[in-house]
């Protein structure tokens, strides 16, 4: 009888053994098992506008897309890219040479990375950060140096330290990982912020890699403004967007990488040996809803805007310190007013004391200590959910 050859070596590389199985998978499967609702993972419990389903179903009839699509991306799609960012930022790009269709914004980070990073080169990003960010600079042989954000009780908010970030900036420093709309916090870096970062990006000739996956979603009078819109970026940045936050299809996985043409090429490098092609009927109709009017988006981050202040007003009559987010459709709570600290132990906990499931934001966090007393909840959900979620929170305090 035969079998594998048995091995002392762990299956996994060393550059993953950190990286178990994801947070996100961990929680949808408790929230699955109890019947909890889920406030976990960042995904709509509704689909987006009829008229964009509706393009998808035609590309599909039409036959169009149901092979595999150009490399960069369906010309229709790259076009649209281009002229949406022309439109909402005042920013010029190629759609041939510098514009790249990808499965997804997490796509877009992964080729960007493993393009623009040699093994030892060090990645600046703000802490906390999106999962993927910490595997995918580990698969490329980088080392991450985290700069947290702040918090600040007193506004509400996260705040980046600029000392801090500058302080961070080595020798060995290849590039800058940023994130606005932030995620987890719901930070929206302002205009002198971002404009500190880039000239410390020129300062020290480094690349940025910046991720504006929800920059359609800003509230309170916060501005979104595109890193490459300042002065000495244009030609440093690539742009990461996508279609699943704004349109509401994130199971269509739509993203997108705009960059001067160099820094898209290697990009393109890098993508053509992970999925290739991928979406391809989808791609024609986020070309389409790329072109729907100013109302849509309005209307869009008014509806956000109001799940945004029902949960948040839920969560603080269950006991919760709310940091009301600027950005993005998550709320991240302080749990020390509950008489709790460890929010790892709590979210596990949360289905059976309330049947409701969270995210705990150490999970996002290099120096865990810094996230423990955080919970991360997502109001992209219907309103009905919503008031029943916040009504089961309130029997913490009960």
């Amino acid at each position: 009888m035969t079998g594998m050859t048995s091995t002392a070596r762990p299956f996994l590389n060393r550059r993953l053994a950190e990286f178990g199985t994801t947070v996100f998978a961990e929680m949808s499967a408790l929230a699955q098992r109890t019947g909890s609702i889920n406030l976990g993972q960042g995904f709509p419990d509704t689909d987006g506008p009829e008229e964009v389903r509706e393009a998808a179903v035609r590309a599909l009839r039409d036959g169009r897309g149901n092979q595999y699509p150009p490399g960069p991306g369906v010309p229709e799609l790259r076009t649209a890219i281009a002229e949406h960012q022309q439109r909402r930022y005042g920013l010029t790009f190629d759609p041939d040479t510098e514009v790249l269709v990808t499965a997804g914004a997490t796509e877009a980070i992964a080729a960007t990375l493993l393009a623009l990073l040699e093994p030892g080169d060090e990645v600046v990003a703000l802490e906390p950060y999106y999962d993927s960010y910490a595997a995918c600079i580990a698969m490329a042989g980088a080392a991450r140096v985290p700069v947290t954000l702040r918090p600040d009780p007193e506004q509400a908010r996260f705040r980046l330290d600029l000392d801090e970030l500058r302080d961070a900036v080595t020798d060995r420093t290849r590039l800058l990982l940023i994130n606005t709309p932030h995620n987890p916090t719901g930070t929206v870096l302002t205009r002198e912020e971002l404009t500190a970062v880039a000239e410390l990006a020129v300062e020290r000739d480094l690349l940025v890699v910046t991720d504006e996956v929800y920059e359609h979603l800003v509230f309170d009078g916060a501005e979104h403004v595109p890193l490459a819109t300042l002065p000495g970026m244009r030609e440093r940045t690539v742009t990461i967007g996508s279609a699943g936050k704004t349109f509401s299809f994130t199971g269509w996985k739509v993203g997108w990488v705009t960059a001067s043409p160099g820094l898209v090429s290697a990009v393109r490098s890098a993508k053509q040996f992970l999925t290739y092609v991928s979406s391809g009927p989808f791609q024609y109709a986020v070309a389409e809803a790329l072109a729907l009017p100013d109302t849509y988006f309005d209307a869009f981050r008014t509806d956000m805007l109001a799940k945004r202040d029902l949960l948040a007003a839920g969560l603080t009559e269950a006991g919760f310190a709310v940091y009301r987010p600027a950005g993005t459709y998550f709320i991240t709570t302080d749990i020390r007013p509950l008489g709790e600290s460890d929010g790892y132990a709590f979210c596990r906990s949360l289905p059976e004391r309330a049947g409701v499931v969270a995210i705990p934001n150490a999970v996002f966090y290099d120096h865990r200590e810094a996230g423990a007393p955080f919970v991360r909840f997502a109001f992209c959900k219907q309103k009905t959910v919503l008031e029943e979620a916040t009504e089961r929170l309130r029997s913490l305090t009960a």
